[in-house]
């Protein structure tokens, strides 16, 4: 029963972020007057298809990790000259008879669509799960711990670390994670003056929270859009910090997951509750959004670039040259692929 609700939370949350990424896709494309050939959840042979009016083929297929839009002519953005040489019905409906500003809209859209799906499933957590929130007052400092020797003491309040505003406990705890191999400033609020430490890295700090300071937390209308905005933010750049940390070394790339690791995220999720499986969603809508935007050769970030720099230099890119740009992409993801998986099956089987 374990293992079904594991693949179940896997399928439903992998399916609502990338049908959500692809939609926006689609929806951009259709605006900008290009067509839509396809539109699958998943890869592989079709278990369900249909077509619409407009000639799109929707399908769900028998691999449902990830999905795809297919757009018509989106393959020849580095080879005008086929572009060119098509019939004029031909160009009908092509991705590049549209101008270069709807272009990007349509590439732009996928991560777009991410980031508005994650404000508005934190914003509606926000609004409707009131929920009790440790302060960040310690309760308790271990002595001889790194917080010990730096002269933390029981009943201060966390207030800041490294410039983050901290409101409650878990904004600690990840603060903490986010200053991996260096040494965290933390600013402390001790009755009427504040104070200024740094604590070294470390497994743990020897922090104990005030299980007493508590607050009952419930947002309004607009302090649930805000309060969700900033979660999608703070969750973006949370992602981007610890990407920048394995890329210089200071986190180490086991860390990193695939599928395996969303199943089993999903299904603990999934068997806490419902708002539990949407945070989730949410957080793994952020995570594409922020990987899709990284300018790297095959994903949205970096056909956007090439669009800006075409844009800059008036001059398109194409040749020999975009094409090996575009494989050295393909074999990076491929090897990413790969490290992810290792790590999951390493920590799985303890190899």
């Amino acid at each position: 029963m374990h293992t079904i609700t594991t693949i179940i939370a896997l399928l439903i949350v992998l399916g609502v972020v990338v049908f959500i990424h692809e939609l926006g896709h689609f929806l951009a494309a259709r605006w900008a007057g290009v067509r839509v050939d396809a539109f699958s959840i998943g890869f592989g042979p079709a278990i369900v298809k249909w077509s619409d009016k407009r000639g799109t083929i929707w399908k769900i297929a028998c691999l449902p990790l990830g999905g795809y839009v297919s757009i018509y002519g989106q393959e020849d953005m580095f080879n005008r000259k086929k572009y060119n040489a098509l019939p004029k019905d031909k160009k009908v409906g092509h991705y590049l008879s549209a101008p270069a500003w709807k272009q990007f809209i349509i590439i732009a859209a996928g991560v777009i669509m991410n980031f508005l799906l994650a404000w508005s499933i934190y914003s509606s957590i926000f609004m409707f799960k009131p929920r009790t929130v440790q302060l960040p007052v310690v309760g308790q400092v271990i002595r001889e711990s790194v917080a010990f020797n730096a002269g933390v003491r029981s009943g201060d309040v966390i207030v800041q670390i490294d410039g983050a505003k901290i409101t409650n406990w878990g904004e600690l705890v990840i603060a903490k994670e986010l200053a991996g191999s260096r040494p965290a400033h933390v600013t402390i609020a001790r009755k009427d003056k504040i104070v200024e430490v740094a604590l070294s890295p470390a497994e743990r700090w020897g922090l104990v929270a005030d299980g007493s300071k508590t607050e009952f937390r419930k947002k309004g209308f607009f302090g649930a859009l805000y309060s969700g905005a900033r979660e999608t933010y703070y969750q973006s750049k949370t992602l981007l910090i610890v990407l920048k940390q394995i890329i210089t070394g200071d986190r180490s790339s086991k860390q990193l997951g695939s599928f395996i690791t969303i199943a089993q995220v999903s299904g603990k999720a999934m068997a806490t509750g419902f708002f539990a499986l949407m945070s989730i969603i949410a957080l793994l809508s952020v995570n594409l959004g922020v990987i899709n935007l990284l300018p790297l050769p095959v994903l949205d970030g970096g056909y956007l670039l090439i669009l800006i720099i075409e844009g800059i230099t008036r001059k398109k890119l194409g040749g020999k040259g975009m094409e090996i740009v575009i494989i050295c992409g393909w074999v990076f993801l491929a090897f990413v692929f790969a490290l992810t998986m290792w790590n999951d099956l390493a920590r799985v089987f303890g190899l």
